[in-house]
């Protein structure tokens, strides 16, 4: 598995060769994933599928830039499923992998019917660097607190990077 995770990481800097700003934020993202689902206590497989969706999440939108001349989250999710599978059929993931990342790339922009603790782990580890990255003022994220995040591990991540502890 953690070849596998290295293989992706790998074959993701290759993908946005030239992208240092979109680099970075699946580094982070991916980051943020690996200590919440850590701290969450996922199974070695859980982990490795949030892992791999975590280094792979916004593969859609170089697509959707081409296509729409636009990176919105549901272009992203629209277009990020056929390079996500492509790319990790070409590294010879399981298949069982591949559904599930795709499913997670094809959903990590949808907040209502969030499920399993992959999905609620990148989403809350998209946000806390999005919040960051886009400078969202305060109250921006204690809303996104209330009506996101779900994991104590996600929170504590959130209430010290932000400040937010008493």
């Amino acid at each position: 598995m953690e070849e596998m995770i290295r293989k992706v990481y790998l074959a993701m800097l290759e993908y946005y060769a030239g992208d240092p700003r979109r680099i970075q934020h699946f580094i982070k993202v991916h980051s943020f994933a690996r200590l919440i689902g850590q701290g969450e206590g996922l199974t070695a497989r859980q982990q490795y599928v949030l892992e791999v969706a975590a280094l792979m999440h916004d593969i859609g939108i170089k697509p959707a830039e081409l296509k729409y001349h636009s990176s919105m989250g549901k272009y992203q999710e629209l277009e990020g499923p056929v390079p996500a599978r492509q790319l990790l059929q070409q590294l010879n993931a399981d298949s069982e992998l591949i559904e599930r990342v795709c499913f997670l790339i094809a959903h990590h922009h949808s907040y209502t019917n969030i499920e399993g603790p992959d999905y609620q782990i990148l989403v809350e580890a998209d946000f806390l660097v999005n919040l960051y990255e886009q400078d969202k003022p305060r109250q921006v994220v204690e809303s996104v607190r209330s009506k996101i995040f779900k994991t104590a591990s996600g929170i504590a991540a959130l209430e010290t990077m932000f400040g937010l502890k008493q």
